[in-house]
């Protein structure tokens, strides 16, 4: 995955924020009776030191969990409200009072939409601001200098509402917060009766962090139509995004059209439908028909660009170069270094056995990125382009007579050079098409361009490195922001490298210490597509770590709190019920973990990301509910239970999923786990 298809398993990203409530529960064994002394001695050596601690934190986490139950739930979190008792109800009849400028009559109309759309009463829009209004969308005469170009003020009065910005998308981002304030029944697409639609009164200020919040969907690995990318712009909006990142092109489909290269669509859009595991799929044959996939015509490109402007976004295009380009050696196998490139196939997800790097030593690979990239330029109006230089083999480059001879032409003496050459070239033709350059922080390898942006994924490191040189940076690392990570245990998921739970992903910072704040334009999250075959996927994926990820990069970082946080997003779970869009409830989800007692007895621990919950479990192989046993203290596994099943409740009700985890892979953890394993 580009930033993270064929690199090594990364080690699963640092534990969740808070060890408490749920994490240290009151766990009874199945059996009390059967507990020997040296196990007993072995629980409390490991838990009991720890009771005073969790006892505190558990109470301080349920107090605020408490306090955050019946309030608001704004995500991302708003610098500031303030909050007064009452509320004010919309009339039957809603006057949306909006300035007549394009942009601002974007807000009205959307808001508009949205009101009449769920609640059924009558919304009209005026531009007059003679008559009294119930909600005001109103444009700075004189700027307000403390909430910056994004930024809005909104106030919910007992006579009505207004939001107040100095640019029409700080009206949109305060619409969505008004959105938030109104009953779940909002995102309804279709009319809710009987709903009371009333707005608590209620004073907001609030700007962003950062300018650049982005989500990167990987359109390439799998195909998503255009009507899904829209959807997925939408669902950005609400949680104050600015800036989709497509990944266009990989080894598995060149999904944008080309027209002075018209078989990067004809031949490198496609490949065979393949269903299972990402990675491990049976090689092709010729007679296997090749119509899986898809591209973006250039209209359609425009109709996106225009649809996310719409909504206050940008999009920002990769064109994934020098590795990661089989889609298009396959189209145009000249671009190849290797013999015999045109026998190869695109990709369907098979195992990579051929070159997919273009050839950095021949002038045709430049004409041709010269040709992309001239097209791409004109139809993104965002000012960077992504060029990725991720994970780019160099086996086969070493076996180049061209290769060679281009390292000592320009006396390069290691590979990291020679891409180094590729990417500095590639640069000045970006910037020649009036573009900034962006890469993955792989660039940085024998070194980086005089202009050029890093966006880092590999860690925080690169980042770091490159702020230090001046640079720009972009962060998204791979322990916070990677969401085609797994989000629950093994058991539950796709596989894929490492498990990214939404606790982790909302300790994203962009800023480290010791850097210079101004270089860090911001952070976004990525969704690499192997292992997700459909945009309900894509939702599950997304939701509910992108809102984490909003957090991080709108709210002030003092204003982050997990405590205060998974409250919020469990209200935001029936928003997206009413909007039909998926979500993951890992968060619910216990971990589990496996010890063996020095008498060789497996031990199981369970812990969970939220407090205030009840596990119960079964070892006999039936499905557990609240009569079964609850989980208080480690786990002894029977002697011959084969399967430990669990499900999670909150106040008497399941809320989590019936989760069934093999004693077997619970003795595989439990012997990696031991020294010099």
């Amino acid at each position: 995955m580009s930033a993270g298809s064929t690199h090594p398993a990364i080690a699963a990203p640092g534990t969740p924020l808070f060890a408490c409530g749920g994490k240290r529960g009151n766990n009874v064994l199945d059996s009390p009776g059967t507990v020997t002394p040296s196990i007993q001695t072995f629980y409390r050596f490991n838990s009991m030191k720890k009771i005073a601690l969790s006892v505190i934190c558990c109470l301080a986490a349920l107090f605020t969990f408490a306090q955050n139950k019946g309030g608001l739930a704004i995500i991302p979190e708003p610098v500031s409200i303030i909050t007064k008792d009452g509320q004010f109800t919309l009339p039957k009849h809603i006057l949306i009072q909006a300035g007549p400028s394009a942009e601002e009559k974007l807000v009205s109309t959307f808001l508009r939409g949205k009101l009449a759309t769920a609640s059924g009463l009558q919304v009209t829009v005026r531009n007059s601001f003679s008559v009294p209004a119930t909600i005001k969308l109103v444009l700075n005469t004189k700027p307000d200098t403390t909430i910056g170009k994004e930024g809005y003020q909104l106030w919910a009065g007992k006579k009505g509402i207004t939001i107040a910005a100095n640019q029409a998308n700080g009206l949109f981002y305060g619409v969505q917060t008004l959105l938030q304030l109104l009953p779940k029944e909002i995102e309804s697409k279709t009319t809710v009766p009987g709903v009371d639609w009333t707005v608590p009164l209620v004073t907001i200020k609030d700007y962003p962090r950062f300018s650049w919040r982005g989500l990167m969907l990987d359109v390439s690995r799998h195909f998503f139509t255009k009507e899904e990318v829209e959807q997925y712009i939408d669902q950005m909006a609400r949680y104050k995004f600015n800036l989709l990142h497509m990944h266009l092109t990989d080894d598995e489909g060149w999904r944008i059209e080309i027209k002075s290269l018209p078989r990067l669509t004809t031949v490198g859009a496609w490949n065979v439908k393949k269903v299972g595991e990402f990675g491990r799929f049976s090689p092709t044959t010729p007679d296997e028909p090749r119509t899986y996939g898809g591209f973006y015509t250039q209209n359609d490109i425009k109709e996106l660009v225009q649809y996310a402007k719409d909504r206050f976004m940008d999009i920002m295009p990769e064109i994934d170069v020098p590795g990661h380009s089989l889609a298009a050696i396959v189209s145009y196998p000249e671009l190849s270094c290797t013999p015999g490139a045109d026998k190869y196939v695109v990709r369907s997800g098979e195992r990579l056995q051929v070159d997919n790097t273009l050839n950095p030593s021949s002038e045709k690979t430049y004409v041709f990125l010269d040709k992309v990239i001239g097209e791409i330029s004109k139809l993104f109006p965002f000012p960077y382009m992504h060029l990725g230089g991720d994970e780019c083999r160099k086996d086969y480059w070493q076996k180049s007579d061209s290769v060679t001879a281009l390292m000592k032409r320009e006396n390069l003496t290691t590979y990291e050079q020679v891409q180094s050459y590729f990417e500095k070239r590639l640069e000045k033709i970006v910037e020649s098409k009036g573009k900034k350059f962006m890469g993955w922080d792989e660039i940085l390898e024998g070194g980086l361009g005089p202009n050029a942006a890093v966006m880092s994924w590999r860690s925080m490191q690169g980042g770091i490195t490159a702020a230090k040189m001046g640079h720009d940076v972009v962060m998204s690392p791979v322990n916070y922001a990677y969401l085609d990570y797994m989000q629950s245990d093994r058991v539950m998921e796709p596989h894929v490298y490492a498990t990214l739970r939404l606790s982790t992903t909302y300790q994203f910072n962009p800023v480290p210490d010791s850097v210079n704040a101004k270089l860090v334009l911001g952070g976004q999250a990525n969704l690499w597509t192997e292992q997700v075959f459909n945009f309900r996927q894509v939702e599950y994926m997304t939701w509910p770590r992108g809102m984490a990820i909003s957090e991080s990069v709108w709210s002030p970082i003092e204003k982050k709190n997990w405590n205060n946080f998974y409250p919020k997003v469990e209200k935001q779970f029936a928003r997206l019920d009413e909007a039909e869009i998926k979500y993951a409830p890992s968060m619910y989800d216990p971990d589990f973990d496996a010890k063996v007692a020095p008498d060789g007895k497996m031990i199981i621990s369970l812990t969970t990301e939220i407090p205030g919950l009840d596990i119960y479990y079964s070892f006999d192989n039936s499905y557990p509910d609240k009569f079964y046993p609850k989980y208080s203290e480690p786990l002894i596994v029977p002697e011959d239970a084969v399967q430990l099943k669990v499900i999670t409740y909150q106040d008497g009700h399941p809320i989590g999923r019936m989760v069934s985890m093999p004693i077997a892979e619970m003795k595989q953890r439990a012997d990696k786990s031991k020294p010099g394993k």
